[in-house]
């Protein structure tokens, strides 16, 4: 069951550390700024905000107990600085998605640019930036992105789950087969019994003349999902595949749909 997750805003936590020692210390006291997500009734995803107020890098779980105890809520902070960066941020990205889809990459890069120039860690600007460079087949600009994109945990979240697939899409349309299976395989950790993962790392596989993987994972699919109708579809069409490999005919067979198509 999914928890209800509540924005509660913007919240500070005041550090005090001692510099020096002896009879020269002296106390200091940093104020840092934090965006606070509430999920279920007794846990707190807390997460630094950047140098554009926006929240950016590592979130952090912490207990209700902790929470009340360590932070105070800024709620004109939040307001005034952080939901307004959050919307430009927002535009921005909706802007280059948009882009995209029409195939106008120049617009859908300057776009993303913009986003990350806000936030160079936001996984949906990232993921569109990588999409635009694939295309564009600038595959050095698309090696350094995904050397970010897999050092993105929050790339590979349900949030970004369609963002995720439209890139490791292009990756396998692009024949960036090696890349798009090790976004595929590192999305598995996470969801090892997602079926729809299992179908598309299956077809990535078969792309690469590797048909026992492919046969697998279609295999694994269908065991999660019997249901899965393009799922059987495929695993119909590789068995014939590796039974008419396994026997030799002197006749020209017809060509075969191919059901990834």
């Amino acid at each position: 069951m999914t928890q209800e997750m509540k924005v509660l805003g913007v919240y500070s936590q005041n550090i005090k550390t001692r510099i020096g020692a002896g009879t020269t210390s002296q106390k200091s006291e940093n104020k840092t700024y934090h965006y606070v997500i509430r999920v279920g009734y007794s846990k707190y995803h807390v997460q630094p905000l950047n140098e554009q107020d926006i929240p950016s890098g590592m979130i952090t779980v912490i207990s209700e107990k902790d929470f009340i105890a360590q932070f105070s809520p800024e709620l004109y902070y939040y307001q005034r600085k952080t939901l307004p960066a959050l919307k430009t941020l927002q535009a921005k990205i909706t802007k280059g998605e948009d882009a995209f889809e029409k195939g106008n990459l120049n617009d859908a890069e300057h776009a993303f640019a913009g986003a990350l120039l806000l936030d160079p860690e936001n996984p949906k600007a990232n993921l569109g930036m990588g999409s635009v460079q694939c295309t564009k087949e600038n595959f050095d600009k698309l090696n350094e992105i995904i050397q970010v994109l897999l050092n993105l945990d929050a790339v590979f979240l349900e949030e970004q789950r369609q963002e995720f697939n439209l890139f490791a899409i292009v990756l396998r349309k692009s024949r960036r087969y090696d890349e798009a299976l090790t976004f595929y395989k590192k999305a598995l950790e996470i969801y090892p019994d997602d079926e729809n993962l299992h179908f598309n790392i299956a077809r990535a596989y078969f792309d690469t003349e590797n048909k026992d993987e492919a046969l697998s994972h279609i295999k694994k699919a269908l065991e999660i999902n019997p249901g899965l109708e393009s799922a059987t579809l495929f695993k119909n069409y590789l068995t014939k595949k590796k039974k008419k490999a396994k026997t030799p005919t002197s006749k020209q067979q017809p060509k075969e749909h191919d059901p990834t198509n």
